[in-house]
């Protein structure tokens, strides 16, 4: 009977110390205050209401948010500008803190309470940066604006022909990079600065910049090697007519201040489609089957011819070049370089080594043609042209009903055959130490056409294709 007693008061006390200990855990785990100790970026939460932290926490976290931070720009054309911290891009949050409250309110009594025992007591706050929304202010037109645009450096040619050089002009911009660091380093803050001061002081930052160079600068060109005049030549138009005058001095334009890089190939195709397309060319006579005609572009190959020359006297490689059907007037026989769209073309190879920058200017009814480099001064070129034989011009006769029997008239004097060759010389100070033949060139026979009334008459060649040197050919013709 004692025993079935002492097992009743036994069930009843472990059932009495069961009931009061899940109640103390029931209190222990639903009391609103937060644990002792705890601390959220230097604020002490600890005691104070689970709810009522939540909402604190908010109006601190905006208060740093809305903290003003003054940015200084090293410029005095430039004005100090002032921002927010959330304007800059800083966000300052609690969420681990937050997460860990959430945990006292979830899960089962035992987990809540081992939430709560093993509550954390020193919370930082996270900041996170991102310069987006301070780009989006200090945009790329607000940089131009406020520190200018960049110049390149430019090489120009004095009137006496001196290369002269004008460095760039470098202009600052913001560094992005830098001052995301800065930034994130200066906003680090918690809320011991709400409590030290009643009135927030602006944070200042030094806006970090770096010089912007432009792409051409003073050094890059230095490196293409333009140093000085290596030569010059000329030839002149004469009594060349309007239309004339004007395709020489379009083809000059669109080969002035061109620049050829070393080993670059001058394209004296590519330099007409240019200034066809940008100025146009007119009639004036060109060369149709060794003879003289009316039609577009006639003067253009005087530039190829000119440029040629040029090249000769510098030591240039000539990768393509021949001479006119007929001698020109402007050039000893030898010395001049047709061109013929899509069938004769005009090329060399830039050998020096260096850049070489090339002008061409029509000025008081003469072509000049100047090349700018690299290249020894004790190094000269002389150019000699021989015609080493000359043959008579073929004679034809022609049938005319105009003339008397046994009279005849001279239609075309004609003009002979020359066969020329062109002899390159190199002098190193002044001494020869090469000459050799560079081209053989043949000039075509122009017949001597004679009318008469009766005799033998000849008959005329089958005509070869039609090629228009001189010009270009019209290709809206049939």
């Amino acid at each position: 009977m004692k025993k079935i007693h002492l097992t009743v008061i036994l069930l009843f006390s472990i059932l009495l110390i069961g009931s009061a200990s899940y109640g103390l855990l029931y209190m222990y785990v639903n009391q609103p205050a937060l644990p002792k100790g705890v601390r959220v970026g230097e604020w002490s939460v600890e005691g104070m209401n689970r709810k009522q932290v939540q909402q604190a926490l908010d109006e601190r976290l905006n208060q740093l948010k809305e903290w003003p931070v003054t940015i200084k720009v090293d410029d005095p054309a430039a004005k100090t500008m002032t921002f927010t911290a959330a304007q800059t891009g800083a966000n300052y949050s609690a969420d681990d803190f937050r997460a860990a409250v959430q945990q006292l309110d979830e899960g089962n009594l035992w987990e809540r309470a081992y939430a709560r025992y093993h509550f954390t007591q020193e919370w930082p706050l996270k900041l996170t940066y991102h310069s987006k929304p301070l780009q989006e202010q200090l945009h790329a037109a607000w940089e131009k604006e406020t520190f200018g645009s960049p110049a390149d450096a430019v090489r120009r040619i004095t009137a006496s022909d001196k290369v002269q050089y004008i460095p760039e002009k470098g202009v600052r911009r913001i560094a992005w990079d830098e001052l995301a660091s800065l930034m994130q380093a200066t906003l680090h803050r918690d809320f011991a600065a709400l409590e030290h001061e009643a009135e927030p002081k602006p944070l200042l930052i030094q806006l970090p910049l770096y010089t912007l160079q432009p792409e051409i600068t003073l050094d890059s060109l230095r490196k293409e090697g333009i140093e000085r005049k290596i030569i010059q030549f000329s030839t002149s138009l004469g009594s060349s007519s309007e239309g004339r005058i004007h395709n020489v001095s379009a083809a000059a334009q669109a080969v002035n201040d061109m620049v050829l890089p070393p080993n670059g190939t001058f394209d004296y195709e590519k330099i007409i489609r240019k200034a066809e397309e940008d100025y146009g060319f007119r009639e004036a006579p060109v060369i149709v089957n060794g003879r003289l005609t009316p039609g577009i572009g006639g003067g253009i190959c005087q530039v190829s011819s000119t440029v040629y020359n040029a090249a000769l006297l510098t030591g240039l490689d000539i990768v393509e070049r021949r001479n006119h059907s007929l001698p020109v007037k402007y050039l000893p026989k030898g010395l001049d370089a047709t061109f013929a769209s899509g069938s004769i073309n005009f090329r060399f190879k830039n050998n020096t080594g260096k850049s070489l920058l090339i002008q061409a200017e029509v000025k008081n009814n003469l072509l000049t043609v100047k090349f700018f480099g690299t290249f020894p001064e004790n190094v000269t070129y002389e150019l000699e042209s021989h015609t080493i034989e000359t043959l008579s011009a073929p004679v034809k006769y022609v049938a005319s009903n105009a003339l008397p029997d046994g009279v005849q008239q001279v239609l075309q004097n004609g003009q002979p055959c020359y066969i020329v060759e062109t002899v390159r010389t190199k002098k190193v100070d002044g001494n020869i130490v090469e000459s050799k033949t560079i081209t053989r060139d043949t000039y075509k026979a122009q017949n001597r056409l004679i009318a008469r009334s009766s005799g033998q008459i000849n008959l005329p060649n089958p005509q070869e294709p039609s090629v228009v040197e001189d010009g270009i050919s019209d290709t809206k013709q049939p």
